[in-house]
């Protein structure tokens, strides 16, 4: 007798004609009897097995058939093996020596004990994104600042330090726009001037330097980890400023122009980094003393307050279950940014150098009165427990990740105010992340602020007002005048002729 293994065998011999074997087409045709399940499945066999055989021809029956095209997915899918694939000049000693970038797989580990965070694929191929982003452009310190949703596409937004010499370069491309405007408004001086207007603009706010305040870091985003990042440009008073009175949602295109009342300055690239610079202010948050404040040389430093922080080495950790009960052991290091859109106050009443040179000491007494006050907001490394309540919300809510294990539990607090925003610690391991849609929580509604009412066309005045048309009696009081004064007149002139002739 035959074995099994020689009838299994015969069974999986191609056929000379088709290439097939009865094995595999007798594999198929009882897969299609078991997903369609017809009612006479017998009667029927033969058509389905001609089907099952026509099938594997379908595609190559005709020429003008569209081929498949490739999806996005199939596109992104190409762009993320670049990110997987190993450079061959790369030293395995180079990677073992200290990085720019923290460990962004602990990190998601201890989000996923939070509750919050990306997952484990997609924190993976963050970290690569980012690992790509800190080679190709020198970064000296890069993490992840978090996620921001769009209605199209989101944004990954990658946190970094400025290189040496790229404060030149940006300040560079400031200066351009404003010898453009000088070039416009000389050949608007050679043309007719236009009537001046009685409106005065704001005093504009100066942009803070690179390097501080809310410019202090820069900022990358894209839209997928393996998609081209992103250098998003430098943050202004008056960009926060608009900020802080719309709500509009990112589209996730950064060209997009932001259509919002008051108008803002700039398009979505602009307003993302404007939200950013907000977000970051009012969550990004340490244990308390794991940062102190920098000691810098001289008395008048002293006073000036504290915008810079360093590494406290005496750090060693505050238990978990306390950070989860109090947020006085949770403090902001980020400068608050002020109602100026700045996190240093400027006063605008001082005039330029050049017109102080001029002016006398009398003038310089006189404007002291009307300088404004300056605004001070609270200082570094402030206590959570000092923030104030918003529409009558909690600006925070602190627990522990776990109950059941509080051993191996991590302190997590989420902010109220600006919904998204997390932060977790550890021991002497901490992180801040935002996960949301870029938008502060506004109470039961929003509402726009209304438009200023219009200016007044021309100031009420006797040359200006007009008056009541005239009676018929008026009218014709007023023509009996002129015609006397007229009669009058020529009596006079006729007069002075004669004298004239006398004299002759």
């Amino acid at each position: 007798m035959q074995s099994a293994a020689s009838f299994k065998a015969f069974l999986l011999k191609n056929s000379t004609e088709s290439n097939l074997n009865i094995y595999d087409h007798l594999t198929q045709l009882l897969m299609k009897v078991m997903d369609e399940r017809p009612h006479n499945a017998v009667d029927v066999i033969e058509d389905m097995s001609r089907d099952v055989k026509r099938e594997l021809f379908q595609d190559t029956q005709s020429t003008l058939r569209d081929l498949p095209q490739t999806t996005d997915a199939e596109l992104l899918a190409e762009q993320q093996c670049l990110l997987f694939s190993r450079q061959e000049d790369t030293d395995q000693e180079e990677e073992l020596a200290e990085t720019p970038l923290p460990n962004v797989s602990e990190i998601g580990f201890y989000l996923e004990q939070a509750g919050v965070g990306l997952g484990r694929e997609e924190m993976q191929r963050i970290f690569l994104a980012l690992k790509r982003l800190v080679e190709t452009q020198a970064l000296p310190r890069c993490r992840l600042w978090g996620k921001i949703l769009g209605t199209g596409s989101n944004y990954i937004v990658a946190e970094a330090e400025y290189r040496e010499g790229e404060e030149d370069e940006e300040q560079i491309t400031d200066e351009a726009p404003e010898e453009e405007g000088r070039e416009a408004e000389t050949q608007d001086s050679e043309m007719d001037p236009p009537p001046q207007s009685t409106y005065k603009p704001p005093l504009m706010v100066p942009q803070e330097a690179i390097g501080t305040g809310a410019n202090k870091f820069v900022y990358y985003v894209c839209n997928e980890p393996g998609l081209p990042w992103v250098k998003l440009p430098s943050v202004s008073p008056a960009q926060i400023t608009v900020a802080r009175q719309i709500r509009k949602f990112f589209t996730g295109r950064l060209d997009t122009p932001v259509v919002s009342y008051p108008p803002f300055p700039g398009n979505e690239a602009n307003y993302l980094r404007a939200q950013i610079a907000r977000i970051s202010a009012g969550t990004q948050v340490s244990p308390l003393g794991f940062y102190q404040a920098r000691e810098e040389e001289g008395d008048e430093e002293d006073e000036a307050p504290q915008d810079s922080y360093e590494v406290n080495p005496d750090f060693e950790g505050i238990p978990v279950t306390e950070m989860a009960e109090s947020l006085s052991f949770w403090v902001h290091h980020v400068q608050h940014i002020l109602q100026q859109g700045r996190c240093t106050w400027v006063n605008l009443a001082v005039k330029p150098e050049e017109e102080s040179y001029e002016e006398g000491e009398a003038d310089e007494k006189e404007e002291e009165p009307d300088e404004p006050e300056p605004e001070v907001g609270p200082p570094l490394l402030t206590p959570l427990s000092e923030d104030a309540e918003m529409f009558g919300t909690p600006p925070w809510s602190s627990r522990l990740s776990s109950t059941l294990t509080p051993q191996h539990a991590v302190a997590v607090l989420r902010s109220n105010l600006w919904p998204g925003a997390f932060a977790y610690a550890c021991g002497k391991k901490f992180e801040n992340i935002y996960v949301g849609w870029g938008m502060k929580y506004a109470g039961e509604g929003y509402s726009p602020p209304v438009p200023p009412l219009p200016q007044k066309e021309y100031l009420s005045g006797a040359n200006v007002t007009e008056t009541l048309d005239p009676s018929l009696e008026e009218e014709q009081v007023l023509q009996e005048a002129l015609e006397e004064q007229q009669a009058a007149q020529e009596e006079m002139e006729e007069t002075e002729d004669e004298e004239e002739e006398d004299d002759d």
